[in-house]
């Protein structure tokens, strides 16, 4: 029995040798994949943080009881998206997103069997792609529409007022998970359903960045997207450093700068000299360090904080060509906060806007983002780190911070401090003319 499970096996692997896929072939197929299950050994850590508590979207979760309630929202938001499309059937609809379907299909990593099947009878992935498109877009238009109902009833449990402020807060928290996206595919399926061919490319982009950040305005072209996800994530990095970062000597060993890069905390950094001020953007990467100034963009941190960073770091480790620019943030803050004295620090500096309440649980959420995280070296967060590191090695700056702090605190210090060098020149002064006047008197 054992002898035929190898034959079997050996059947197998030379089947797989003789269908080899070439190297272009492999890139192009593991290059559509953009939405991941998140692995145990990462989900185990805060399992709350991957999993919908409101809307699920996509496959991941689908049909989950406690998720069950919004199915009936998604077919209402459907019947509306079609009565705005002048009249054109479902079918029609499903005809235009099944040209997409295999691509759909290729997004996601894994996918379970019952998913994959191309029978005529059997449209369930299809169906699914459609009711969550519509009513995702259904959800960022009326978040966009702040005092109409368009053709929703005034209290309508989702799309009213009501629903602005009690429901869509928890679908917007839903809309960053990992586990929880569809394709972007599936929204431009759906725009272009509509019928309004002189929509602005970035229609999309604009539509869902204002749905996440109102306030922020966008300064770029993002282009294609993967998904909402990869659009939120690309909108932290508009901008980059404002004030660059001297790059220090890189003469000394390496086992020297990989103990340089250990950054100290707010509480040292601030003992050794080190100014705090918030950046000119929020962008994640404009981070700097010039001149004792330590320029770090201003975040709030909410009860969705954690779940945003948790999925966006979980992002940028399964997807290759994502970048780690989140993850590398993340662990630089990590470095600067050890506990609730350096987000006193910080939120005294405006970097840090304390939504929590306590500064315990700021504490306590960057040091546990960190737990397991891989960082790549490199890259403009490590020159800020090393300088940084360089620049609270120097005897001299820390002597200066000692001596602002105890003599120029308060304008009561810079008097005494004034008032006993100005004492000290006089005993100079006194002491200079004795010594001369008893030379004379000789």
């Amino acid at each position: 029995m054992e002898f035929e499970t190898d034959h079997q096996w050996v059947v197998q692997i030379n089947e797989k040798l003789k269908n080899h896929e070439s190297s272009s072939m492999e890139i192009q197929k593991w290059k559509k994949h953009c939405i991941y299950e998140t692995p145990p050994s990462v989900a185990d850590l805060n399992k709350k943080a991957y999993n919908p508590l409101t809307v699920s979207f996509g496959p991941y979760h689908h049909m989950k009881k406690h998720l069950l309630a919004m199915e009936e929202h998604k077919h209402r938001a459907l019947v509306h998206f079609l009565r705005r499309c002048n009249g054109k059937p479902l079918e029609l609809l499903i005809q235009s997103m099944a040209e997409v379907e295999e691509d759909l299909r290729d997004c996601y990593k894994p996918l379970d069997d019952q998913w994959k099947s191309k029978n005529e009878n059997n449209h369930s992935f299809l169906r699914m792609m459609i009711l969550d498109g519509c009513f995702m877009l259904e959800v960022l238009r009326f978040a966009a529409c702040y005092h109409a109902a368009g053709d929703y009833a005034d209290n309508d449990p989702i799309f009213s007022c009501h629903g602005r402020l009690y429901v869509t807060p928890y679908i917007k928290r839903d809309m960053l998970m990992l586990e929880n996206q569809i394709p972007m595919m599936v929204l431009d399926k759906l725009v272009e359903f509509e019928g309004n061919k002189n929509q602005d490319p970035e229609f999309l982009n604009k539509l869902i960045l204002k749905f996440f950040c109102p306030d922020t305005p966008i300064f770029k072209s993002f282009g294609k997207c993967l998904h909402i996800l990869d659009l939120y994530r690309k909108s932290l990095f508009q901008h980059e450093p404002t004030h660059p970062t001297i790059i220090p000597n890189q003469s000394k060993s390496n086992k020297h700068q990989e103990d340089e890069i250990i950054i100290p905390s707010a509480r040292e950094l601030l003992d050794a000299g080190i100014t705090f001020k918030p950046s000119e953007s929020h962008s994640f990467k404009d981070v700097s360090f010039n001149g004792g100034i330590l320029r770090i963009p201003s975040i709030i941190v909410d009860d969705c904080t954690e779940t945003m960073l948790l999925n966006l770091i979980a992002f940028e480790r399964m997807h290759v060509g994502a970048g780690n620019e989140v993850s590398s943030f993340v662990f630089f803050m990590d470095n600067i906060i050890d506990n609730h004295v350096d987000v006193v620090i910080l939120e005294q500096k405006g970097i840090v806007q304390n939504a929590l309440g306590s500064d315990k649980a700021v504490a306590k959420l960057f040091n546990s983002l960190s737990r397991d995280l891989a960082v790549d070296r490199g890259g403009s967060l490590e020159i800020v780190q090393v300088s940084v590191c360089r620049y609270c090695k120097k005897p001299w700056n820390k002597w200066r911070a000692n001596l602002i702090e105890t003599y120029f605190r308060n304008p009561w210090a810079i008097v005494s401090f004034v008032a006993a060098i100005f004492l000290f020149g006089l005993t100079i002064v006194q002491t200079v003319y004795t010594i001369l006047q008893l030379y004379h008197n000789t």
